[in-house]
């Protein structure tokens, strides 16, 4: 993901739509049959801007305190302290989410001027994660207390620091003095109306489906129809008699079959990154990890790169069978790369927030480059292993279990070499100034001994090449970690890892094209990949979040990082292929037609979201109701564009 061009504020999130989409067609349905998605997909965002905004308005309202100051923020609360002692306080914080970081001062307070007779300051204090304070003296190191909480939004808290008994044993305890409100009901109310329009879809769409009711609605179509040609001038006994035949006649087969779970399982990466991208309602959830960790933000963008991978392996198997030659599809490859990175340099670009794009200040790394590189990379890869008829090939030799790797042994070679490339570069390249290997947020962090290594080697690599005015200003480490060094999480170095991710991807793909229609060894061997993978991940991070040999981390792109990704992704698209594929207990929709049309669904979200209807001026910009309601209706608006679309077989691709 990269950095915003949203000029408010939101921070490093952009996602990109995975490439190969609307590649095929699906085949035309009947003209009269009766499709209550569209009705459901048209209705959504109407109700969800009708229930969610006064409903959560209500309920946040009832719940809302006595406030003390009346220009609130969202994730912010309101800390008295009272200090009883006779010496000046320090008060301190740190959030349980930054990891060994330096204690930032909050303020000072002066001693108490007599018994009974407390000083006291208020502060403005972060709900978003426990926070831990810490009361220290400003003579020497004498600390009083620390106290660990988790203050939550628009609540009065009190907290007294007391003397026991004129001893050395100091007392730091919090007190409520006026309740909090409860932030996170928006979600459920959002919940429950979504939830209520899949289930009324699923009722329409079952009752429709009913021989009995699809007779009495054909039946009145088809009169309504001839009666309405009867008496237009243009109608004519014989086109009323063709639109009767083509009513009855089934729709002719699709040419190709096309797995629905593929483009179901990019339509929702594609629809959570919209969500996210917009704002995700101000959550700190659905924004992108400071450094090390994950949140819903940072699962979607190499989501995108894998799925893109397995459309690799097919789109390229399907058109060597039908006669291509490897040289002319390594042309559109590279043609359609270029497209891609001049897209996302010069139509998606963060820095558009501060005026006119100049070359000083244009920032080059992005989404669009990376999967740009990602795709010309392992395409190109492809096309010098893969083959066009695979039905020819043995599967009864003791190696047949591995045939779907090592067919493609080259490729795998030249993968394992970036890889290995990647961690020499991390680990052993010096950076001036800072440790050799250092995986760090730099800032805060560390104790605040590597404040301007932010991000190692990576970092260096980029400023060395592109030039720190061409890379991120604002990253997402600044939130927690007070970083004030650019750093780029789409840089040069972590591309390197975007390659890996979008060959697993291909790997999938290469199990479906090996194992066609025998369902359960595709989904055996998804499986045991996301096994392995998750067992490398396993032993990468120590199964923790910040000591680990390599932890999960989107802004470095690190190794476990994609082998974490890589393994939802194969579980995910278990599930997505079963109950979409295997099982057909679901078409993939709403998710199926964004799905189709990925690229300009991506493209217009961002190049339209400064526009009604996707945005508009709030009557209260601090209210985490109307921030989702805002974000919810500007994605479900892209769903519907995206179905409309799909139904007048629009598919814009490059």
């Amino acid at each position: 993901m990269s950095g915003s061009s949203i000029c408010y504020g939101k921070r490093e999130t952009r996602e990109d739509a995975s490439s190969g989409s609307g590649k095929n067609q699906a085949s035309r349905k009947e003209t009269t049959q009766p499709d209550t998605r569209m009705w459901s997909l048209a209705a959504l965002a109407l109700v969800v801007a009708v229930c969610v905004v006064p409903l959560t308005a209500a309920v946040s309202a009832s719940g809302r305190p006595h406030q003390k100051h009346t220009a609130w923020k969202m994730d912010e609360a309101i800390l008295t302290v009272n200090n009883e002692l006779d010496k000046e306080v320090v008060v301190s914080w740190v959030s349980e989410r930054c990891y060994q970081c330096l204690y930032q001062q909050l303020g000072v307070l002066p001693a108490a001027p007599g018994p009974g007779r407390p000083s006291s300051a208020d502060f403005v204090v972060s709900t978003q994660h426990e926070i831990t304070l810490q009361l220290n003296g400003t003579s020497g190191n004498l600390e009083f207390c620390t106290v660990p909480f988790h203050f939550e939004e628009h609540g009065n808290y009190s907290l007294w620091v007391k003397d026991l008994n004129d001893s050395l044993v100091y007392n730091c305890s919090v007190v409520t003095d006026a309740d909090p409100v409860n932030s996170y009901m928006p979600i459920l109310v959002a919940f429950l109306v979504f939830a209520g329009l899949a289930l009324a879809s699923a009722i329409g769409t079952k009752v429709l489906g009913l021989d009995i009711v699809r007779g009495i609605l054909f039946r009145m179509a088809g009169s309504m129809e001839t009666e309405r040609l009867i008496n237009s001038e243009l109608g004519s006994p014989g086109r009323a008699v063709s639109l009767v035949a083509d009513n009855i006649l089934p729709p002719s087969p699709s040419p190709s079959k096309r797995l629905r779970s593929l483009d179901t399982f990019r339509g929702l990466s594609l629809v959570i990154m919209v969500f996210v991208n917009y704002g995700g309602g101000r959550y700190w959830f659905f924004r992108h990890e400071s450094w090390n960790g994950l949140t819903v933000a940072d699962l979607v963008f190499p989501w995108f790169v894998f799925i893109m991978g397995t459309s690799v392996a097919l789109s390229i198997n399907s058109m060597l069978r039908a006669g291509s030659t490897r040289k002319s599809l390594l042309r559109k490859v590279v043609w359609r790369s270029v497209q891609l990175f001049i897209i996302g340099v010069f139509i998606i670009n963060p820095n558009y927030c501060q005026g006119p794009l100049f070359w000083d200040n244009l920032r080059i790394p992005g989404v669009l480059q990376r999967l740009a590189w990602s795709y010309l990379a392992v395409a190109s890869l492809d096309l010098l292993v893969a083959r066009g008829h695979l039905d020819i090939l043995t599967t009864d030799a003791w190696w047949s279990p591995g045939l779907d790797i090592l067919l493609y042994w080259p490729a795998w070679l030249c993968v394992l070499l970036l890889e290995v490339m990647w961690l020499c570069l991390t680990f052993l390249l010096p950076v001036p100034d800072c440790p050799t290997g250092y995986l760090g947020p730099g800032g805060i962090g560390d104790m605040g001994q590597y404040a301007n290594c932010t991000g190692g080697a990576a970092a260096f690599i980029d400023r060395w090449l592109l030039g720190e005015s061409h890379i991120y200003q604002t990253p997402s480490s600044r939130v927690i970690y007070a970083t004030h060094m650019p750093y780029d999480p789409e840089g040069v170095l972590g591309s390197i890892n975007s390659v890996l991710m979008a060959f697993l991807g291909l790997q999938a793909g290469k199990i479906i094209l090996h194992y066609r229609d025998l369902h359960t060894s595709i989904m055996s061997r998804f499986l045991i990949w996301g096994l392995f993978l998750g067992v490398i991940s396993a032993v990468l991070t120590k199964c923790s979040t910040d000591q680990g040999f390599i932890p999960v981390n989107k802004n470095l792109w690190s190794l476990s990082y994609v082998t974490t990704l890589a393994c939802f992704a194969y579980v995910l698209l278990v599930l997505v292929y079963y109950v979409v594929d295997v099982k057909r207990w679901w078409s993939g929709a709403p998710f199926y037609y964004p799905g189709m049309n990925s690229i300009l669904v991506y493209v217009g979200h961002e190049v339209f979201e400064e526009y009604f209807p996707f945005r508009w001026r709030m009557a209260d910009s601090q209210s985490h109701a109307e921030h989702l309601t805002q974000n919810l209706v500007a994605t479900s608006c892209w769903v519907f564009i995206s179905y409309m679309l799909y139904r007048k077989k629009i598919f814009w691709k490059i």
